[in-house]
């Protein structure tokens, strides 16, 4: 079994779920992460508390920095690539940086592994919104939620792709790279196009990690905006669900390679976004909700349901935390750490401008690496 791995954007939701996953089966793993994320330096910090300073190691940088990408991977046997520029309202507001980030940044990801020479595994996270509004689906209005008319176990591989708003494009973009680098380079590469993951540290906001996002307001009294008329239905994963299927995909990658799952919780694990999942929060709050309503967000989907029969039959994987237990575990998470969830709300971030800001270290100069052992992150 391979056993060094890189996980770019590793101080992540997703990425220290992953990572305390390999380092707990005795990888030696490099996170690369810009920090750019609000909670990010938590996650790296609750990393090196479980594990021995020569498990993990931590680089701080940033994807599109070719260079700097290059000596984080040489030596890799498994990349995972999470790094991203994650909500679709910044790729509006900053198109340029969301390509940058998510299409240029991959491509140094795939460059690295090509030009290193030790042939390592890639797994890349993609999106459902590859799939674009998915308007020429049938799709039926209900009393609480959207559903498909024909589709009742969701969206599978199959369905045409529709790059829509720019999010959509860089992480399209990025995921027809890393199917190709398969069919021309030979890399073996998996792409999982994901649904609504959700999960403890998960530090959502308004822009993206809509689940985390409305406990998070619900325990600390602030108010909830809809977008939309609340009946827009999302299948939901829990994070750990995720992070197994990923490991599946490595542990058979002699016949995953070069293939792309759907992965969410499926048709079982779906809901509406308010008008559904609202009154399981109330119940958790044991009071009403402050909300508000407002337009409908460019490329929102009125429903996507992930169809994960692929998943399941190539991997032997199915989801193993329902909804309502997840939410739960959701849920106290939070109330756990509501001092720290306030004081992250009260330190605004701008993603965008901070990236940018990080280019002058394109020369490799400004890599900065800690070690477990090593003094805090900068």
């Amino acid at each position: 079994m391979n056993r060094t791995a890189v996980v770019t954007g590793g101080a992540g939701f997703i990425g220290s779920h992953l990572v305390d996953s390999l380092a707990g089966d005795g990888y030696k793993v490099t996170v690369y992460d810009a920090l750019m994320r609000p909670g990010s330096e938590y996650n790296v910090k609750w990393l090196r508390d479980r594990y021995p300073h020569d498990r993990i190691t931590f680089v701080q940088g940033d994807v599109r920095n070719a260079k700097a990408v290059d000596l984080v991977v040489r030596d890799a046997d498994l990349i995972y690539h999470l790094a991203a520029q994650v909500a679709v309202t910044s790729s509006v507001e900053d198109p340029l940086s969301d390509f940058e980030i998510n299409a240029l940044g991959t491509l140094n990801v795939l460059e690295a592994a090509r030009r290193g020479g030790r042939r390592p595994i890639l797994l890349f996270t993609s999106t459902n919104k590859v799939y674009g509004g998915l308007e020429e689906v049938g799709t039926l209005e209900g009393k609480t939620r959207y559903s498909y008319r024909d589709l009742p176990d969701g969206v599978s591989e199959a369905q045409p792709l529709d790059f829509h708003s720019p999010y959509g494009c860089s992480k399209g973009t990025a995921d027809q790279y890393v199917r190709d680098y398969r069919r021309i380079y030979g890399l073996r590469t998996v792409v999982f196009r994901m649904s609504c993951i959700y999960g403890a540290r998960q530090f959502g906001t308004e822009d993206q990690g809509w689940v985390a996002h409305f406990i998070i307001s619900a325990v600390t009294g602030r108010p909830i905006k809809i977008y939309g008329d609340g009946k827009q239905v999302r299948d939901l994963l829990y994070v750990t669900d995720l992070v197994r299927a990923f490991r599946l995909a490595v542990e058979r990658i002699d016949t995953t390679a070069g293939q792309v799952f759907n992965i969410g919780g499926g048709p079982s694990n779906a809901l509406s976004v308010w008008q559904e999942f609202g009154p399981l929060l109330a119940e958790l709050k044991g009071e009403k909700l402050d909300v508000s309503f407002s337009d409908w967000r460019p490329g929102d989907q009125p429903c996507y349901v992930s169809d994960i029969r692929k998943a399941a039959d190539w991997l032997g994987w199915s989801p193993l935390v329902d909804r309502e237990n997840g939410i739960r575990r959701l849920w106290d998470w939070v109330v756990s750490n509501e001092g720290l969830l306030r004081a992250l709300r009260d330190t605004p971030r701008p993603l965008a401008k901070a990236h940018r800001h990080r280019r002058k270290d394109a020369d490799g100069q400004g890599l900065v690496k800690h070690r477990q052992s090593g003094g805090g992150t900068s």
